[in-house]
């Protein structure tokens, strides 16, 4: 009757539900000056220092030192109706069915880039380029589906550009980038806390022994890597006025090690057969804590375990088309490899097992070594925008665009944690030239997007479904960015 439920916990599925311009968890809030444009045009327009990351080989096009630091403002929230949620034995769970989660995170970025010669920059940048962030309310109803996710990625990249002749431009920086996550869910131990006290008492002959600590069994994964990524670049303008861009992001691959933690499981009488301290009833059932009077229970397992993640590849074209003196149109077109991101694997690298003892086994996860497991099969996608600068004033530049993200999660394999879609995005922003050396940009963005369902199950190791659990749902998201970003000429 008893088993320990495989760890439904699609982090690194990927700030997310909650994030702001992002497709999947990839963000792109590492410079606001392009953000007006909706990132129509980046790595193409000769913005700042921020091009450290957009594009190194702009690099060449910066007149002498330059120093760019700026902050995003997420404020977003997911709202979910109509949720139901069955433990593993079919029965109905029971919590809230309609909530929000609401994010309000601050995500900041500073570079710096010189000229060593004519020909020769080189720059220096940190920022983060991915993260996911969510966490629901303890009594919600998908608690065996999802609690907290949460992934960070910081990255420190240092970068060159090299000027081949007066139309044309190369670049490559090296990126040193930690990642972390933690992610957690309630424990479905075969809905033993669904059945209630009245029928487990009498399913033990009518004794007092129900535990009230099962509906409490939470587990939780961290972890934490340092990995290495390279980004190239292409800057030209084979006409005069007309800038184009070509950009690589490589893949990232960490490997994320922690501990796995798991409060207040059954104890079953296969476990603890011969101990006095146990009234074993059947091997599969939970034996009776002789000292308490009730159901046996593992205040806490730790098994080391660690986790895959490679954040994914991307290339992008940018175009920036002077029209008139002061007015000029932005264009980009980005693809994600998704396409990596086949399944979450939660492993054991423990010598001394526990929890992996049971959840590797075939009723349940079925291979060795195994916690957890969850498919996501991820497609990769597209994103496009197209934006607009207007030079209002010689100090004063206006900014905007439209930019639409394809969502890289097919419908069969959104869950709780990430339950997006196809997004579009409206921006609009400025830059305030304070003086010969000081510029102030400034941008907002607002998030449209459709409604989503989620209708999601467990699996084991071979993508069959386990038990009778699941979640279903209905969510919509709606987000708002706000921005302001100093550059400093010296």
């Amino acid at each position: 009757m008893i088993r320990k439920t495989a760890v439904s916990v699609a982090v690194l599925s990927a700030l997310i539900s909650l994030s702001a311009q992002a497709e999947g968890y990839k963000l792109f809030e590492q410079s606001v000056s392009s953000m007006g444009n909706a990132y129509a045009g980046r790595g193409a327009q000769v913005t700042d220092a921020s091009l450290v990351y957009s594009n190194p080989a702009a690099l060449t096009q910066l007149d002498g030192a330059q120093l760019s630091g700026g902050l995003n403002l997420i404020s977003a929230k997911t709202n979910y109706r109509n949720a139901t949620a069955q433990s593993a034995n079919g029965q109905s769970v029971v919590g809230r069915s309609e909530g929000a989660n609401s994010l309000n995170e601050l995500v900041p970025f500073v570079f710096y880039s010189d000229k060593m010669s004519e020909q020769l920059s080189w720059g220096i940048g940190f920022y983060v380029p991915f993260g996911l962030s969510s966490d629901y309310d303890d009594d919600f109803v998908g608690h065996y589906f999802a609690d907290e996710t949460a992934i960070q990625v910081l990255s420190l990249q240092p970068a060159i550009g090299y000027k081949l002749n007066e139309q044309w431009s190369v670049g490559a920086g090296i990126s040193i980038n930690r990642a972390e996550g933690t992610l957690s869910k309630f424990k479905d131990h075969s809905g033993l806390c669904e059945l209630g006290e009245a029928t487990t008492n009498a399913m033990f002959g009518g004794m007092p022994v129900y535990n009230d600590a099962y509906c409490n069994s939470h587990y939780e994964v961290e972890g934490d890597d340092i990995a290495f990524g390279y980004t190239l670049g292409i800057h030209g303008e084979p006409v005069k006025g007309t800038r184009v861009a070509l950009t690589w992001h490589s893949a990232v691959r960490y490997t994320l090690k922690g501990d796995s933690v798991i409060t207040n499981t059954p104890i079953t009488g296969a476990n603890v057969a011969g101990n006095p301290n146990f009234a074993v009833v059947a091997p599969n059932r939970p034996a009776i804590d002789l000292r308490t009077g009730k159901l046996a229970a593992n205040n806490r397992l730790v098994e080391g375990s660690q986790l895959d993640l490679t954040t994914p590849a991307s290339a992008a074209f940018s175009l920036d088309q002077q029209l008139t003196e002061a007015l000029s149109v932005q264009f980009s077109a980005a693809w994600t490899q998704w396409s990596e991101f086949q399944s979450i694997d939660i492993v054991s690298n423990d010598a001394n097992p526990s929890i992996s003892l049971n959840t590797q086994l075939p009723p349940n996860l079925n291979s060795e070594g195994y916690i957890g497991y969850i498919p996501e099969y991820w497609q990769n996608s597209w994103s496009f925008a197209l934006g607009a600068t207007y030079v209002y004033q010689p100090e004063l530049t206006l900014k905007a665009g439209v930019a639409y993200d394809e969502n890289p999660i097919e419908q069969s394999h959104k869950t709780a944690r990430i339950p997006t879609n196809d997004r579009v995005w409206l921006t609009v922003g400025a830059n305030w030239q304070l003086g010969d050396k000081l510029s102030l940009d400034f941008a907002y963005g607002y998030l449209f997007t459709g409604d989503v369902s989620v209708d999601e199950r467990e699996y084991n190791v071979q993508n069959e479904r386990l038990y009778n659990s699941g979640y279903q749902g209905d969510y919509s998201n709606k987000g708002q960015l706000f921005a302001v970003q100093a550059n400093y000429s010296f």
